[in-house]
């Protein structure tokens, strides 16, 4: 098969390139998805994802594990990443976060010209049919729902209420470049129309609504294994299907939309990267670029939680069970109520120092006891406060485990490797408890979890954080975009040095945003398609 265009990864860059590349009816385009479709009723609930995540059987999720951590006492920490259409956006918690403009700024003073933040919003923009409307950050007409939240707690109301007795500025959008404060997210959840209330992942948005394009085709159970070369011309991908290899060609390019963890690696694979790092697999280079599985960044996260006798929110128990059946109809019948929630419904971006310049601390508030990405449930009710430092300086590596396309790759995020990332860890774990402890969410706690007490020594807060700090779901920068010798992509995301060949996904951010990064990613997919047509315009 022979197309213009072929995408490895139908996540959320990869839906997103897919469906603004195959606008064009004169090119034809490919996207290569190792997952399914993704139609399920467990994903399109966003309640489902409590179902997704653990990564059980692996399904719609890759559930890798890491190597052990020397930082988290040698444990082996978890990376969920979505395996179907839409890729994590699948299977994540719906937040819509941007960062905080200063982000974007630092991209450009790294070497990544046109990516400042008046660069990116216009595509941030684009992408959003934001419920809130139109105005000067938001779009109305995009693909992408932007919701505010259907039906969120009384819980989470009173940790906004906590929050703000502590002196946090109250916020009601966290998106217009300047995020400190406290308040609730927005998600992505259409809003409006026969679909109210359903997760509103990539593929949901960009790519279910053109499937029938003439001049795009969508091959799903697809396990790309390598990228086919002549000379420095990337010209094809090999692929696996039902035991079977294939290969498909690309006439103008390749677009390796994988993710931080996997497009790395297919370029290992490939022989492109480090050649001590690759020749050992007995792979044959085809290029060497430093940088490649190099600046692994990831947001690590402690969880602060608590037992309650509050029956309204997520749990195990008769009484709630009872209300989920009920919830369970009115969520098919109104897109509202329990099932519509994202869990993590409270949002503050904090500072731990008053004098940044910018938070350096997320808190993601959670209508459930979260432990071990609840793959460790508890009977009862409760309710979790996650806490992660916005901008790691630990840096990590994603390479080969060995030459098996089939094999998870090597990820090693060496959190906490510098000491800096333990210190804010530490101050954002006593300013969350402070929030937790005050009224009207004190009220709520019937008994604190794991351990955790008044008046603990900085030395006690870290033995709780190694023991069971973990990441937050954000890998980015293994195919870093700029201009130093371990850039993997130039600032128009081609792989230098090579032709016909991109990285569009997280990878290419060469630091970590201060927040989420699905919505930023998505941005990143809008930008680089309108590149692409540019280049190719007649």
């Amino acid at each position: 098969m022979e197309f213009d265009f072929v995408i490895v990864g139908g996540g959320s860059a990869g839906s997103t390139m897919a469906a603004r590349l195959s606008e064009d009816p004169n090119v034809t385009v490919c996207l290569l998805e190792a997952g399914g479709k993704g139609a399920s009723i467990l994903l399109r609930a966003p309640v489902g994802a409590v179902v997704a995540l653990p990564g059980y059987g692996k399904l719609f999720n890759w559930a890798f594990k890491t190597v052990p951590q020397l930082g988290l006492n040698g444990r082996r920490g978890y990376q969920p990443r979505g395996r179907v259409l839409g890729g994590s956006s699948a299977i994540n918690a719906m937040l819509y976060v941007r960062g905080h403009k200063s982000d974007y700024e630092n991209w450009v003073a790294l070497g990544c010209d046109g990516w400042g933040w008046e660069d990116c919003l216009p595509y941030f923009k684009k992408s959003e049919n934001n419920e809130r409307g139109l105005d000067n950050f938001h779009g109305n007409n995009g693909p992408l729902h932007v919701s505010n939240q259907q039906s969120p707690r009384p819980i989470t109301h009173a940790f906004v209420t906590a929050a703000t007795a502590n002196q946090h500025y109250l916020r009601t959008d966290f998106n217009d470049g300047d995020n400190e404060g406290v308040g609730m997210y927005q998600v992505t959840q259409f809003h409006g129309g026969n679909k109210n209330g359903e997760r509103c992942s990539a593929a949901a948005a960009y790519l279910y609504p053109v499937m029938d394009r003439p001049n795009l085709t969508v091959i799903t159970k697809a396990r790309a294994t390598k990228i086919l070369f002549e000379g420095k011309r990337a010209v094809g991908v090999a692929y696996r299907q039902d035991k079977t290899s294939k290969t498909v060609s690309a006439n103008k390019e390749i677009i390796l939309a994988m993710g931080a963890l996997q497009s790395p690696q297919l370029l290992q694979l490939s022989g492109v990267g480090r050649a001590d790092e690759i020749m050992p697999h007995g792979i044959a280079m085809v290029h060497e670029l430093e940088g490649v599985g190099q600046n692994l960044q990831d947001h690590l996260d402690f969880t602060l939680s608590y037992k309650t006798s509050d029956t309204d929110n997520f749990g195990i128990g008769l009484t709630g069970t009872a209300r989920l059946m009920v919830a369970m109809l009115k969520w098919w019948r109104t897109g509202r109520g329990m099932i519509a929630t994202p869990f993590g419904e409270g949002a503050a971006f904090l500072k731990t120092d008053p004098s940044l310049d910018r938070p350096d601390i997320q808190l993601h508030f959670v209508i459930a006891v979260v432990d071990d990405h609840a793959r460790r449930l508890h009977l009862g009710y409760g309710y979790s406060c996650h806490v992660c430092a916005l901008r790691p300086h630990s840096r990590g590596t994603v390479t080969l485990q060995n030459a098996d396309p089939m094999a998870d790759p090597a990820i090693d995020p060496q959190f906490l490797s510098d000491r800096r990332d333990l210190d804010t860890m530490i101050k954002g774990a006593k300013m969350t408890r402070q929030i937790l402890q005050t009224e009207p969410l004190v009220s709520y706690a019937k008994r604190e979890l794991f351990g955790v007490k008044d008046h603990m020594t900085d030395a006690e807060w870290e033995c709780h954080i190694r023991a069971r700090a973990d990441t937050i779901y954000h890998p980015v920068g293994t195919c870093k975009m700029g201009i130093d010798d371990l850039a993997v992509v130039d600032p128009q995301l081609r792989v230098r040095g090579l032709t016909g060949l991109r990285v569009v996904d997280a990878s290419v951010m060469p630091t970590l945003i201060g927040g989420n990064t699905n919505a930023p990613t998505i941005m990143i997919a809008e930008k680089c398609a309108d590149m692409i047509k540019v280049d190719y315009a007649t």
